[in-house]
């Protein structure tokens, strides 16, 4: 079954200017435990589209399932988790007690909080920071608990939201690393919107790429560069990696991608 199917979707809001079409037929199937990123220009439907997949808005026409599911009973179900661009920790509650919200929202026991709470945080590196505050933590940690706390509840898909667009370069790097372990070990199916080119490759099994509002999918461009072992530092500098970096440019500017589909390396 897959994680999500997307059959013939359109958003249409209205403004006091008359009726805008955000996205505009979009049909798009992400199989159980793919990574898949949303590329495009700035207005062009990508976040619309992840909040149409998480139940934070409705479309106006066409289909949309998760795990075979309407939204909204996969968002009752806790079906996924969520992360933004900003971490959103609440400032008075430790690292531990943040990832423990979702867990205490839904009534779970204390003690099965606090396991759940510090397997995630020895997930993410931050065993030594379980009783901080956020205000004690790098923009990079925070981010770090974001996703810990994403994944408090065993989601078997993460909905994700630049959520390293205001990082640091090099912490960003990191932290994509960090990603594709983090999807790898617990098998979720991950969709990430980016406005990065080299980042959207670098963490996915494919890339789909939309147009200028209203918002289609112009292509989606395979990338097929290994598994997370293979997501190292080093790939950056392959020539694999900069044929597919290459092959979603092209497709975002509308230009032919000849002779780079299939390309996999092992």
């Amino acid at each position: 079954m897959n994680a999500v199917s997307v059959r013939s979707v359109t958003k249409t809001f209205a403004t006091r200017g008359g009726a805008v079409t955000a996205l505009a037929n979009i049909d798009l199937e992400i199989a159980a435990g793919e990574f898949v990123s949303l590329i495009g220009p700035s207005g062009c439907g990508k976040s619309t589209l992840l909040r149409l997949i998480a139940d934070l808005d409705e479309p106006s026409s066409g289909e949309l399932a998760v795990f075979g599911k309407t939204a909204r009973q996969a968002r009752l179900d806790q079906d996924y988790g969520i992360a933004f661009q900003q971490a959103g920790l609440l400032p008075w509650r430790t690292v531990r007690a943040n990832i423990e919200l979702p867990l205490e929202l839904h009534g779970m026991g204390r003690a099965a909080r606090r396991a759940r709470a510090d397997e995630l945080i020895d997930l993410v590196g931050l065993g030594d920071f379980a009783d901080r505050h956020p205000d004690q933590l790098s923009g990079g940690m925070q981010q770090r608990v974001a996703i810990a706390r994403s994944l408090a509840e065993s989601p078997r898909l993460l909905l994700m939201d630049e959520p390293f667009g205001a990082l640091d370069e090099m912490t960003r790097e990191r932290m994509q690393a960090e990603l594709v372990r983090l999807a790898g070990e617990t098998g979720a199916a991950v969709v990430f919107v980016t406005h990065s080119i080299p980042e959207a490759v670098f963490l996915s099994d494919r890339v789909v790429v939309m147009s200028p509002r209203p918002g289609r999918i112009r292509e989606i461009v395979e990338v097929r560069l290994g598994g997370a072992e293979r997501r190292t530092d080093a790939l950056r500098e392959d020539a694999a990696f900069f044929d597919r970096v290459s092959a979603v440019r092209e497709a975002l500017h509308g230009a032919p991608v000849a002779g780079v589909r299939g390309v996999e390396t092992r």
